[in-house]
């Protein structure tokens, strides 16, 4: 399913079972590490007044917790809210379950995601219709502009981020992944032309 919406979940394997349902750009607070990173939360914010975000977290405290800093911080217009239900068990990749019990987005059936996207109001795009024309870079096009693989790639990479009021820890895969995302092509050229 492809949507307009980028999503943020809570972390790397929630975002790694959203990857397999959703076709959009996909962002992870790393926990509460989104609570003390100031950049992490511009992009998010970015990302809502270009695209929309959805904001997908478990169904424990913590999710509710995260969620309720992300819905004081993004303006009200620009975020939309998906639940997973409560379903108690663990993870298989965890010995014991949470402390609530509860699943979380990572073992949360395909079909159950789905419509909790949906649910949330997600904008489902044809697969040939995008809603924005969106960058087409690839990782061969970082590395003909000298974003990567270059000996002065890294500091072209962090004055084009801090030009983007992007995280300055961004890798390339994640720089591309952002331009894509919040650019189109025209824009892309006129920010790289500077």
């Amino acid at each position: 399913m492809k949507i307009q919406e980028a999503i943020v979940v809570e972390g790397r394997y929630d975002k790694a079972a959203l990857a397999g349902v959703v076709d959009t750009l996909i962002l992870d607070t790393a926990g509460f590490g989104v609570f003390r990173d100031g950049e992490r939360l511009a992009l998010l914010r970015k990302l809502a007044a270009k695209r929309g975000l959805i904001v997908l977290t478990d169904p424990d405290g913590a999710g509710f917790v995260i969620r309720n800093y992300l819905k004081g911080a993004i303006p009200k217009g620009q975020v939309k809210h998906a639940y997973v239900p409560d379903v108690y068990g663990k993870e298989r990749r965890k010995r014991a379950p949470g402390k609530e019990g509860k699943l979380g987005v990572e073992g949360m059936p395909p079909d159950v995601l789905r419509a909790a996207l949906l649910n949330a109001g997600a904008t489902v795009l044809d697969g040939d219709a995008p809603a924005r024309e969106q960058g087409d870079l690839t990782p061969a096009d970082l590395f003909a502009l000298g974003l990567s693989g270059t000996p002065d790639a890294a500091e072209r990479r962090a004055a084009l981020l801090r030009r983007l009021e992007l995280p300055e820890h961004m890798s390339a895969k994640a720089l591309l992944a952002a331009l894509n995302a919040l650019y189109t092509p025209e824009e892309l050229d006129a920010l790289l032309m500077e």
